[in-house]
């Protein structure tokens, strides 16, 4: 019988919480099981510090979470012995230097992995932690990837920066289960069109550049409404618009609402490190993706086929007014969506990439 294999997963967030970990590595785990491995996560905030963390003030509940999970990362250190890998996504420790892990890579041989979906080497803190953000060390980011044995990329403009530190990059690209969860379709409603966003507080800026547009939509047409599924509510009101809180059990649910899913983005480094998780969304669902041509986005969506590439106001205009008044055009996209991203962005089609990262 072959000896059970440890993977610690060492990661910011409590489990099944965060997208980043939800479909980078933790969707995972049951396929990784079922091949003779045994995962542990450890999270830096816990449950109640992950409750605090992004909320406004509250600042001596936050270092006192941030503390416990400093502390919890040394002692890391007395239980790294019991696994053979150790797979860190996108940053050990959210301040300071990460000693512990460059004493593993100096005195243990442990497989080191690791993995990052954004341009975290680029300063970007949320407006609500701003207070500690001068103790980021934005430089360990390379030094995680010099110090891996791996390192897993969620998109090539990532892949390309890490390969300068460390030949051994791969692209594993952010995926959805599409048979357990991302299972569904959207059902047409001919009553409303609605055209859909979600994402969290640290993303809902982007959509600042259609709100002018969707201005423009909601005078237009009566039966026009803009949905937004967050973390926070928006800081502005649309007369169209409807808020729908976060949340995980009705995440689908809510997600079928929309007839149409946008994606803006804005044409900086940071943005082209994002790895096009909002399209992937929608496209599963039957949901065609109208998106900003940045990074993978370019890749994901196939202009004229399962969504839009919007470049300008005026053509996110063009777009969400031609699909309004073409449904068999809205129908036809629908159609292609799902199959668009089965073969290259499903949880089951990136099993195997996923699991050669610990052969």
């Amino acid at each position: 019988m072959n000896p059970v294999r440890r993977i610690l997963f060492i990661a910011p967030y409590p489990f099944d919480e965060a997208p980043s970990q939800r479909f980078r590595f933790e969707q995972f785990f049951p396929i990784l099981e079922s091949e003779g491995f045994e995962c542990v996560l450890k999270p830096f905030w816990n449950h109640i510090g992950w409750g605090v963390l992004y909320e406004k003030g509250k600042y001596f509940h936050k270092a006192f979470f941030l503390f416990l999970g400093i502390l919890n990362r040394y002692a890391l250190l007395f239980s790294l012995h019991r696994y053979q890998f150790i797979f860190i996504h996108r940053e050990f420790s959210p301040i300071g230097y990460p000693l512990v892990l460059r004493i593993l890579a100096i005195c243990c041989k442990k497989k080191l992995i690791y993995d990052f979906d954004d341009a975290i080497w680029i300063p970007n803190v949320s407006d609500n932690n701003r207070w500690f953000g001068f103790l980021k060390m934005y430089g360990n980011t390379e030094r995680l990837i010099r110090w891996s044995n791996r390192v897993s990329c969620g998109n090539y403009y990532l892949k390309n920066y890490a390969s300068g530190f460390n030949e051994n990059t791969y692209y594993i690209p952010t995926t959805l289960d599409m048979q357990h969860r991302h299972n569904r379709v959207r059902v047409p409603n001919s009553s409303l069109f609605v055209l859909g966003w979600t994402g969290t507080h640290s993303t809902i800026r982007y959509l600042q550049a259609l709100i002018p547009v969707i201005e423009k939509f909601s005078s237009k047409y009566a039966h026009f409404r803009f949905y937004v599924i967050s973390d926070q509510i928006p800081d502005f009101s649309l007369p169209s618009m409807k808020f729908i809180p976060w949340n995980k059990s009705s995440e689908i649910e809510d997600l079928l609402q929309f007839t149409i899913g946008v994606m803006p983005l804005l044409h900086d480094p940071w943005s082209e490190g994002k790895c096009g998780f909002k399209a992937l969304q929608y496209l599963s669902l039957g949901i065609p993706a109208l998106v900003s041509p940045v990074s993978v986005n370019s890749h994901i969506v196939q202009h004229g086929l399962n969504g839009f590439l919007c470049h300008t106001s005026e053509e996110w205009e063009s777009c969400i007014d031609r699909l309004i008044k073409d449904r068999q055009l809205l129908d036809e996209m629908s159609a292609n969506c799902r199959q668009s991203i089965e073969q290259e962005f499903s949880t089951q089609a990136v099993a195997s990439n996923f699991l050669s990262l610990f052969n």
